[in-house]
């Protein structure tokens, strides 16, 4: 496609030189694992989470795996989503407890309260709330739904660096909150690389340990952990990144009010919702449209790239065929067949936004 639904490699080619002596930087060093440029990288991002603590992993799903470990949720239940990446899944069994999935808030497309309400039972560990597609999750009206219980409360921010909610941005709204790093997120290495951000001290050190075999200082395994580390050559190109982070949340923000604007003289496409006193990082741009082939056939053959996101529910995935607990997925089931990312990324040009703009003003069913 000539305008494609992402391209992590406009920015690198944009900044190949910065690159390229952060990276020489790095290799000239001879630290290349949890060396200095991590430690830098995570003091950085910390800051930019408004959190005491940020550490550095291997992945957005080690992350979450990892937090979920620091928990001790093994044995239990844990509520998330079933309008969710498989990952999100994948990293609870990998901790050692068992998926529940809950339906969605159909305007945000994130885990609805309600559901988790009816969930909540002596097995239950920890809820995961997803912030999906850029879009926070009521964290707020989840964290009292669990105060008092034990249950803890985990953020899966794999999509929405620099969104906010209530002024305050995601990630240290809870017990923790798990990022990746994936190259095509809003903040992307290249490669895979994630981070735990915890205001908990004793947390963020029973990740550290976990992250590294469970090694104290002087490297005996006190606990049982994995390897999950980050290296130098990412941090540094993560550092580049962050420093731009907020301009090009930014310019996404603006792409998609350019879209939204337009969705709102077409009665056949329903724009996504901001919900509530939040910031949507817009990570992805989903529409809603109950003739959604023929919208993506349309926007192929004006060479836009359009992508259908968790096509299937998580319940749906043969590997997970069960999973689905709740009374109903009604919301979940009544949207799913409908949704259709559009591009929205910063090095999207002036000229590409306005070619999707016509598209979209042009369609009708």
């Amino acid at each position: 496609m000539s305008i494609p639904i992402a391209d992590p490699g406009r920015w690198y080619r944009a900044h190949a030189q910065d690159v390229a002596a952060a990276q020489a930087a790095v290799i000239d060093s001879g630290r290349f694992i949890l060396g200095p440029e991590v430690q830098a990288f995570e003091a950085e991002f910390a800051a930019f989470c408004d959190a005491p603590h940020a550490v550095a992993v291997g992945s957005g799903t080690d992350a979450l795996t990892l937090s979920l470990m620091a928990l001790d949720v093994a044995g239990g239940e844990v509520i998330t989503s079933a309008h969710t990446a498989i990952a999100t899944v994948a990293a609870i069994e990998r901790a050692g407890a068992v998926p529940v999935l809950a339906d969605i808030d159909p305007r945000t497309r994130c885990l609805h309260p309600g559901a988790v309400e009816s969930l909540l039972g002596p097995a239950t560990r920890a809820v995961v709330a997803v912030h999906l597609y850029g879009h926070p999750a009521a964290v707020d009206e989840l964290s009292a739904l669990v105060a008092g219980s034990g249950v803890a409360l985990v953020e899966d921010c794999a999509q929405a660096h620099g969104a906010r909610t209530g002024g305050r941005p995601v990630g240290a709204l809870a017990a923790a909150g798990a990022f990746s790093f994936y190259p095509t997120k809003n903040l992307g290495a290249m490669g895979d690389a994630g981070a735990v951000v915890t205001a908990d001290a004793g947390l963020a050190d029973r990740v550290r340990r976990l992250r590294q075999y469970g090694w104290d200082g002087e490297g005996i395994s006190r606990v049982s952990g994995i390897n999950s580390r980050m290296d130098d050559l990412q941090a540094a190109v993560l550092r580049l990144k962050l420093a731009l982070l907020g301009d090009s949340v930014l310019r996404r923000r603006q792409i998609a009010r350019r879209y939204t604007g337009v969705l709102a003289g077409n009665p056949d496409i329903t724009a996504p919702a901001e919900v509530g006193d939040i910031e949507h990082a817009y990570h992805l741009y989903v529409v809603e449209c109950a003739a959604r082939d023929d919208l993506e056939a349309f926007l192929a053959g004006r060479n836009i790239g359009a992508r259908r996101y968790y096509e299937q529910p998580c319940y749906r995935h043969p590997a997970y065929a069960g999973l689905g607990r709740s009374a109903s997925m009604e919301n979940l089931e009544a949207i799913q067949g409908s949704l259709l990312a559009l591009p929205v990324f910063a090095e999207l040009t002036e000229a590409e936004v306005d070619t999707v703009c016509a598209a979209l003003a042009e369609w009708r069913v």
